[in-house]
């Protein structure tokens, strides 16, 4: 595993909040939308999501890192 700073972790957690923030600001209405769908969503839809979400991520990452 190679070297992980925390700075790397804090770099990582801004970069997600720029994103998520420029996704809300571009586009209100859709992600209102979209939140309204996923709280009506089961409990185990979330969750295959989140699950297929932190796999995409760890593999993104192993392929920039190479971890």
């Amino acid at each position: 595993m190679g070297d992980f700073s925390f700075g790397d972790f804090i770099t990582a957690l801004g970069l997600a909040f720029v994103v998520e923030g420029v996704i809300f600001l571009a586009f209100p209405e859709p992600v209102r939308r979209i939140m309204a769908s996923v709280a009506a969503s089961p409990a185990m839809q979330l969750r295959i999501s989140g699950l297929i979400s932190a796999v995409i991520g760890l593999v993104i990452i192993w392929f920039i890192r190479g971890i």
